[in-house]
């Protein structure tokens, strides 16, 4: 394996988290642009608890296949190793990023990324620093509509 390149990053430690089913190029973007910035990357992984509100949630693959799925794409298609990533699972939505010291930034989509505004507000509250939002576009399929894991499993 190739090791994915750790000097040209520019924050220690970066999050991110999401459900992470149907594992599509919206994702794919998502992780890889937390490893371009981030030198250790933690990644929350909403348990079921989480998904239970989620579209078809019959049909989200469980934990074990999704966090299966990260560790495979951060391996075989990224080429980083485990000393460089964590999976966390996330039983809320905000996780230990509102408790976290050390979290330096973190990555969002423009779909989610008033979430991450809202951990900073709860950070600030906390008396922690804010992190950096990195915000990355929505991906666009072939037919110009966003990737979306709702979409693929309605089409399951």
């Amino acid at each position: 394996m190739t090791d994915f390149p750790r000097n040209a990053s520019i924050y220690d430690l970066i999050g991110l988290g999401g459900t992470f089913d149907q594992f599509h190029l919206g994702h794919a973007e998502l992780i890889k642009t937390a490893f371009k910035f981030g030198k250790h990357v933690a990644i929350g992984l909403t348990t079921e608890r989480l998904t239970e509100n989620k579209i078809f949630k019959e049909k989200i693959q469980s934990y074990v296949q999704r966090e299966n799925n990260l560790k495979q794409f951060i391996h075989d298609k990224i080429g980083v190793s485990e000393q460089y990533y964590s999976i966390i699972p996330l039983n809320d939505l905000f996780g230990p990023a509102i408790t976290d010291k050390n979290l330096q930034a973190h990555i969002s989509s423009m779909e989610t990324y008033k979430i991450a505004i809202k951990i900073n507000e709860i950070r600030i509250k906390n008396g922690l620093q804010p992190m950096v939002l990195i915000i990355i576009p929505i991906i666009l399929n072939k037919f110009g509509k966003k990737f979306s894991s709702s979409e693929l499993r309605k089409n399951l």
